[in-house]
């Protein structure tokens, strides 16, 4: 599974001037309410803001993004 790093979009997002979730918004095309509650960390980007994010901000998208073991993996890992 793979979860958004907040810290990291926010220094991304200010190296290019958007300091704000609205400047990010606008620059990279997602929704101005999806971008507050992304980077308040109350929601996880879908695919499509993910996209548009990265290609915005001219990333691989997986700059972006953290790998978190999800609970699969995490019930194997307590087994053995």
């Amino acid at each position: 599974m793979y979860r958004l790093n907040v810290a990291r979009l926010r220094a991304i997002a200010a190296q290019h001037g958007d300091k704000t979730p609205y400047a990010v918004a606008k620059t990279t095309g997602v929704n101005v309410s999806s971008a507050y509650r992304i980077l308040r960390e109350e929601t996880q980007l879908d695919l499509i803001s993910a996209l548009r994010i990265a290609e915005a901000y001219d990333l691989d998208i997986r700059t972006l993004m953290d790998r978190v073991p999800d609970e699969e993996e995490q019930t194997a890992e307590a087994v053995a």
